[in-house]
């Protein structure tokens, strides 16, 4: 469905120090830098696909979903999606996808947002019947029911991203990009969005590109990652391999009857201790989480045990670390 090939995009970018005289000199001559926002980025993504697409600040996500939503042309390289070159046949294409970005609106900000909608159906040419339907679902399934005639002025970051969701959603793509989608929004809201995320992928087949700082968004729905880092595409895989990775190491903690004996378990190490409560850190390329199990019973009357991984944010961290971003 995307097949992005040796994709490149630069910039250029003024500079000039400080002080009169550099302002000045500036009116006559300015110095520029090239920044190298993408740098020969190159892969592909099936139909029905939900895609986490993340890196730091600056390493280039923006400028990659502006490419292949056709906003930006790029320096060199191919991006075709759906048989469309985006840039090309914008158009044309913009039907078949649907963008959210969580620093930019598309509802017009004076009117009810009932209104912005009914102008992108006009603009999408959405039949009536398609669109009632497809209306309704939205505000069902993103609680919208009080907020579509009130003025976009009037809601609150939260509320307008669950309306930019939506807007994006009137004409039925097959195709929908979301940059910073739950961004403002409170925990109850992000369930929602994301479980709606979740349905629209699984029982209308929409392909999604994920790009957000929020790691439990992907964690919640991304099957795939691509890390990109500096301009460059540094990692594209499954979320999974990942955590064979990263996540050798996972916390026990264990409730037992008192015990002022403290002992030892190979393969694992104390994080804390007392004499009713132990938290251990456990290698598991060294030994098996049901061994350690095994031997805390043996040493003490167990009452409660609970096994918890590294939260998926250290295993991203410990992948920028690694590329040195």
């Amino acid at each position: 469905m995307i097949t992005v090939e040796s994709l490149s995009k630069s910039f250029k970018v003024a500079r000039r120090s400080t002080g009169l005289r550099q302002a000045m000199k500036a009116l006559f001559y300015r110095e520029h830098t090239i920044i190298e926002a993408l740098k020969d980025i190159s892969f592909t993504i099936g139909p029905g696909e939900i895609v986490g697409y993340i890196g730091p600040n600056g390493a280039g996500k923006s400028t990659t979903i502006k490419v292949m939503s056709g906003i930006l042309v790029p320096d060199r390289g191919s991006c075709t999606i759906m048989g469309y070159t985006p840039w090309k046949d914008r158009v044309s294409y913009v039907k078949h996808i649907g963008v959210v970005f969580g620093q930019r609106s598309q509802l017009w900000w004076d009117v009810p947002v009932i209104d912005s909608f009914e102008l992108l159906r006009d603009i999408y040419n959405v039949p009536d019947h398609e669109y009632k339907k497809t209306l309704d679902l939205l505000i069902e399934t993103l609680d919208l029911q009080h907020l579509i005639h009130s003025p976009v002025r009037q809601l609150s970051l939260g509320q307008r991203m669950r309306c930019e969701i939506a807007a994006s959603l009137l004409h039925n793509p097959k195709l929908l990009f979301l940059d910073e989608p739950t961004i403002g929004l409170d925990a109850v809201s992000k369930i929602a969005v994301r479980q709606f995320i979740k349905t629209i992928n699984k029982e209308k087949g929409v392909t999604i590109i994920l790009t957000t700082h929020d790691m439990f968004d992907i964690e919640a729905l991304a099957d795939r990652v691509i890390l990109i880092g500096k301009g460059s595409l540094l990692y594209d895989g499954k979320l999974e391999a990942l955590r064979k990775r990263f996540a050798t190491h996972k916390t026990i903690t264990a409730d037992y009857r008192e015990n002022r004996n403290q002992f030892h378990i190979p393969g694992s190490s104390f994080l804390s201790w007392s004499p009713e409560r132990a938290v251990l850190s456990v290698d598991t390329e060294q030994v098996m989480i049901s061994e350690v199990i095994n031997q805390l019973s043996l040493h003490v009357d167990l009452i409660d045990v609970s096994i918890e991984s590294p939260p998926i944010e250290e295993m991203i961290v410990q992948l920028y670390k690694e590329y040195q971003l």
